[in-house]
């Protein structure tokens, strides 16, 4: 973990109203106290450092439109793990910043809508509770990430920043997720869901400050996520779907009239994802969605493709799209004014630094993380094969570093979450350590992945099937291919991939060990104890438990448990409210009720993505374990750390 504390994580650049300046958040891991530090950095467009914070928890760094101000989220005052969240405002060149507001219970959507008044979503309590037992009424009981949420409400929240007096929209009965300020500063545009039941379908409401007027502008019919105005206020720009494959859907850039009408889709004939779904492990526990981003003539947005995250835009009226951004890489975030972009580049042996692109021309504005040049780092590298059915699959490979040829080393097979995620150009730190343990690391993107067509991610009803034949088929390809691999191979996923690895020790032998972390064994538990499973397994998997339940039960890894006979270790974190701990105890249980060689690790805290958030001595642990378990069965003649 002394190398991991080295790496300089760096996020969300927010470019000023007049394209001069920069703000960025860095965050860096703090082995002393077990955290993470996070800064607001404020440069000019060489990389002139102008101003730093370092407060707890700086982030999401907003400038005003008149330039002056920068506001920012922070838990500068508040108690290590406890809820909440503060507002400061700083000015860039002077002054200490100012704390404005405290939210007791959190917010989201930080934003501007003039030079003194701040925007924000915040939850609030419905209804008194007595504190030794809970009447739920509502669904989701709790959320991934934030616990008990059926007795709150997201709110939208008017802070005035010279006075802090705040109006909260109590009126409205929705739950208020985006928000997005006209740039006249009199209306703002709001995402929200009314059915509780199917948050899924999502409006966009258009309020008029003046009048107080609210106006639904959308059909009910579409999953909505964030959004922007033009610069002439006249139309809207959003990211969301159709719902036509369900959750398998791309989300694409929308454009809608702000008075109202039919939604121009301007990226569905792509047929690829606009939104950030690849596997990296640098981001520490903070990570920011993108927006898409209106400057002059041209909507910015992510284009996902085949293990790159790409920057393109469209020309606004004919809606023609062209890259920004390409190449074999990942921008994480970006942001543009005046056609300055600004923007979050890695690649997966080159950690993220901040670029810019000022008329067709790229500079690298940081080297945070230049000291990894004297460290060998390995390239993956990048394979595509046929799959049985004609298909192309993409996979790369690693290489423990100093590997002699003729040498031969036990692999490891990991397996992404999702299963609408990928793997690519983002940086694995967990990958280069565990090939510098001496391990061939190999992952792929088998169906259901993002990155590819619609069809080629949707895998819905069919959980099992076309998604493990890819990666039986992936380890054949590699073992036909590569002739550094010895007969150990090990598997292992989270989440959607601690599900897939469920799923393979229930139906081949050819693995020596797995770890299944964070995953699924039964997907009628899965419906009823999570925060979106009562939405998502229907969608997804074709059943619930009381209608064609059959079919649940059939793609449930827990319905083969009999056929294990790979050693499986099962990780799990205790406050996982996505896949929630009871998988782990079901399929821990019947694996010991049968005598089968199982373990089974709880970590006392960490939310469903823990792998990537948790404190630095946790992620740590977690390496050491899944090493252990796997020297253990893969490295017969090798002396293995005992824990």
């Amino acid at each position: 973990m002394e190398d991991f504390a080295k790496f300089v994580m760096v996020a969300e650049p927010r470019v000023s109203p007049d394209s001069s300046r920069v703000a960025f958040v860095t965050v860096k891991p703090d082995l002393e106290s077990d955290s993470y530090r996070t800064g607001i950095w404020i440069t000019d467009l060489d990389g002139k450092v102008l101003a730093v914070t370092q407060g707890l928890g700086d982030s999401s760094p907003r400038w005003s439109p008149d330039g002056e101000w920068v506001a920012f989220t922070s838990r500068r005052t508040l108690k290590e793990g406890g809820e909440g969240a503060e507002i400061w405002v700083m000015k860039p060149a002077a002054g200490e910043p100012r704390l404005v507001y405290r939210a007791k219970l959190g917010l989201a959507s930080l934003t501007w809508s003039d030079s003194r008044h701040l925007l924000f979503t915040s939850p609030r309590q419905l209804d008194d509770e007595d504190e030794d037992y809970r009447v739920i009424r509502k669904v989701p009981v709790w959320f991934n990430g934030r616990g008990f949420v059926y007795n709150r409400r997201s709110f939208l929240h008017i802070l005035d920043v010279q006075t802090g007096n705040v109006e909260v929209l109590e009126e409205w009965d929705m739950e208020v997720l985006y928000v997005a300020a006209s740039h006249k500063g009199n209306r703002l545009a709001v995402v929200a869901y009314t059915d509780e039941l199917n948050p899924r379908i999502r409006d966009i409401y258009v309020y008029d400050i003046a009048s107080g007027e609210l106006k639904k502008i959308t059909e009910s019919s579409m999953f909505i996520g964030s959004l922007t105005w033009s610069p002439d206020d006249e139309f809207i720009a959003f990211i969301g779907h159709d719902l036509r494959r369900g959750f398998s859907t791309h989300e694409n850039v929308w454009v809608i009239d702000a008075r109202g009408g039919e939604a121009v889709n301007v990226t569905g004939s792509m047929d690829r994802n606009n939104t950030n779904r690849l596997y990296c492990d640098l981001r520490g526990p903070y990570r920011a969605e993108q927006y898409p981003v209106w400057d002059g003539d041209y909507v910015y947005f992510h284009v996902s493709d085949a293990g790159n995250l790409k920057v393109y835009r469209a020309l606004r009226g004919e809606w023609s799209v062209e890259p920004v951004v390409n190449g074999n890489c990942a921008v994480e975030n970006f942001d543009v004014k005046q056609g300055v972009l600004v923007y979050v580049r890695m690649t997966s042996s080159e950690p993220p630094e901040l670029w810019v692109n000022c008329g067709g021309e790229e500079r690298k504005l940081t080297s945070f993380n230049e000291w990894l040049s004297a460290y060998t780092v390995v390239k993956p590298c990048k394979f595509s094969f046929k799959a049985s059915d004609g298909v192309t699959v993409d996979g790369w490979i690693m290489k423990p570093p100093h590997l002699k040829e003729g040498e031969r080393r036990p692999a490891i097979l990991f397996i992404h979450g999702g299963p609408k995620a990928a793997y690519g150009e983002g940086f694995m730190f967990e990958y280069q350590l565990f090939a510098a343990k001496g391990y061939v690391v190999m992952y792929t993107n088998p169906r259901g992945s993002d990155g590819y067509s619609e069809e080629f991610a949707d895998i819905r009803g069919a959980y099992g099937e076309r998604d493990y034949s890819d990666l039986v088929e992936a380890i054949d390809f590699i073992l036909e291919n590569f002739d550094f691999i010895d007969d150990g191979l090990g598997v292992t996923g989270i989440s959607y991939g601690g599900f897939m690895t469920n799923w393979i020790v229930t139906h081949t032998d050819r693995f020596k060990a797995a770890v299944t972390q964070n995953g699924i064994c039964s997907w009628d538990a899965e419906y009823g104890t999570t925060d979106i499973g009562f939405y998502f397994v229907e969608d997804q998997l074709g059943g619930t438990p009381w209608k064609n339940w059959e079919k649940l039960r059939k793609q449930s890894p827990l319905n083969y448990v009999e056929e294990v006979k790979t050693p499986l270790m099962i990780l799990h974190s205790m406050e996982d409210y996505r896949c929630w701990i009871d998988q782990a105890l079901l399929m821990y249980t019947a694996l010991k009720a049968l005598k089968k060689e199982v373990e089974l690790v709880l970590f006392n805290t960490g939310e469903h993505g823990f792998s990537r958030t948790a404190k630095p001595s946790i992620r740590a642990k977690r390496y050491r374990l899944m090493l252990n378990w796997f020297d253990r069965y893969l490295k017969e003649n090798d002396n293995v750390v005992q824990r």
